[in-house]
């Protein structure tokens, strides 16, 4: 039988709307011995059943795992983990290819578990080829790390051959698990998996997130679209997704900037992978002002896809103004007629945040600006209704006089 939790009264009301999070102040009285990472049983003033979860320490005490009153086990997971899974056959994005015969069709990367858009918060899961890299966000994850391998083993079969763990970085600092990353099942030297036709070598060994930014794969292939007889500008490149589907979409020319070092040497991999010897594209390791500051007019498709300005609600107002201060830039360099993509992925940034930083940014400029498009996370990054903070990514598609 797991300990308990007893609420404050009245504190039950988020609850009974779902919400996947119990934070601390809503707490009365936690039964003796319960250690972060435990399942703990979510009662109310009146001791009425509300939810089982996983405690920890911090602002967030309780993520919600079942508002039923069950045993969080072996069949739990891999009931979850299927629902997942058929999520992701039903809108296309697990689609049968032949890597050997690679046409535009072909996908091998998506996002499997997408937190609490399904109902596993704390947890991630990202597909690439046969392999699966999962990462915890909270220490309860993480101690049933081994269970939650097991589960996916036996729901996607042959068609998974090695599973990464990947939480050194993501792991409350605090809880001092001495995580090291590593494979928990299989183990493969491949890694080269393919988005939309193309090919990238995912770093989940030391890349950011698990190794690939699969959030943008529909916004890489709208940017393709645009891409034709332009010059293109990828800021921020990171693994250069989105110099990649440039090339691939007829851009003259690409050219991708990024202050790392490591960063710049992916992409040029990649895009060697995809356009060997390609002319068209150039990589610079450089802070992203100073290269805007030093390129006037050259460029007639800019795309912004900063790191999050602001992490937490206390960066917001800095945040925010980091987001229009850098789109003051890009619409102050881009040619007339120019196409921009620009985003944040700041999860505390609203959409009505976010827009209102890059209005203020056009009118500083006092440049022409249209909203062709505005952009976010696509289907295998789900957001359950009940937690309206699942939807972090935010992006536009500028028309520029």
């Amino acid at each position: 039988m797991y300990k308990t939790v007893i609420l404050k009264k009245g504190k039950e009301s988020s609850i009974l709307r779902f919400h996947p999070w119990i934070f601390s102040g809503a707490i009365e009285r936690v039964d003796d011995g319960v250690e972060e990472g435990d399942i703990v049983r979510v009662v109310g003033h009146d001791r009425k059943f509300l939810a089982v979860g996983h405690y920890q320490i911090g602002s967030i005490a309780v993520r919600i795992l079942s508002f039923d009153d069950i045993t969080i086990d072996a069949d739990f997971w891999r009931t979850r983990l299927k629902k997942a899974y058929e999520v992701r056959q039903s809108i296309g994005v697990i689609r049968n290819g032949s890597s050997e015969l690679i046409t535009p069709e072909v996908n091998t990367t998506y996002r499997l578990v997408h937190g609490e858009g399904d109902n596993l918060p704390g947890l991630i899961i990202d597909i690439y080829g046969d392999t699966a890299v999962m990462q915890a966000h909270s220490v309860g994850m993480h101690v049933c790390r081994q269970a939650v391998a097991e589960a996916l083993v036996d729901v996607m079969g042959d068609n998974l051959h090695a599973i990464y763990y990947k939480s050194e970085t993501t792991l409350p600092f605090k809880a001092n698990l001495g995580q090291e990353n590593g494979f928990i099942y299989g183990s493969t030297e491949n890694n080269i998996a393919i988005e939309n036709g193309l090919k990238f070598h995912i770093d989940w060994l030391k890349g950011q997130k698990t190794g690939f930014f699969v959030d943008q794969r529909e916004n890489r292939a709208l940017l393709e679209h645009y891409a034709h007889g332009r010059s293109v500008l990828n800021m921020f490149c990171y693994t250069g997704g989105f110099s990649v589907y440039a090339l691939r979409g007829g851009a003259r020319l690409v050219h991708s900037v990024d202050s790392s070092a490591k960063a710049i040497e992916l992409t040029r991999a990649n895009v060697d992978l995809n356009f060997p010897g390609d002319s068209r594209h150039e990589a610079y390791a450089e802070d992203a002002f100073k290269y805007l500051d030093e390129h006037d007019d050259t460029y007639d498709l800019i795309v912004l896809d900063p790191p999050a300005f602001a992490k937490h609600r206390k960066a917001l107002r800095n945040g925010l103004r980091g987001y229009t201060r850098l789109n003051v830039k890009g619409l102050q360099k881009i040619r007339h007629g120019g196409i921009l993509f620009t985003f944040s992925c700041s999860q505390v940034v609203t959409k009505d945040n976010f827009r209102e930083a890059v209005f203020t940014a056009a009118a500083q400029t006092g440049r022409r600006v249209r909203i062709l498009h505005q952009l976010h996370q696509p289907a295998d990054h789900p957001i359950n209704i009940y937690h309206p903070e699942g939807e972090y990514l935010k992006g536009l598609v500028l028309y520029v006089e």
